[in-house]
């Protein structure tokens, strides 16, 4: 274990962020397959409504860092293509 005082409000401090983080990624998963299932059923103004849902969580999760910026705006896209392609 660590002994220097600055080690130990390290490891406490990443123990913080680790349970902060694994929330919001899971947030994630959890909008990103809302969206899915409303397209898989079929429904564009489920999906489209999902959708707006799920855009501010994914950005936010870009914005902290929990997320690399360029893989929430690739999946925002992706699901943004799905969503236009169930709707025309």
């Amino acid at each position: 274990m660590a002994t220097h005082k600055s080690v130990i409000k390290r490891a406490r401090q990443n123990e913080v962020r680790n349970v902060r983080n694994k929330s919001k990624r899971t947030r994630v998963k959890s909008v990103t397959k809302t969206v899915h299932a409303a397209i898989s059923a079929g429904s564009p103004e489920g999906a489209r409504a999902a959708l707006a849902a799920a855009i501010p969580v994914i950005d936010k999760a870009g914005l902290k860092g929990v997320l690399h910026r360029n893989t929430a705006s690739r999946k925002i896209s992706k699901l943004t293509k799905k969503v236009n392609a169930l709707t025309s």
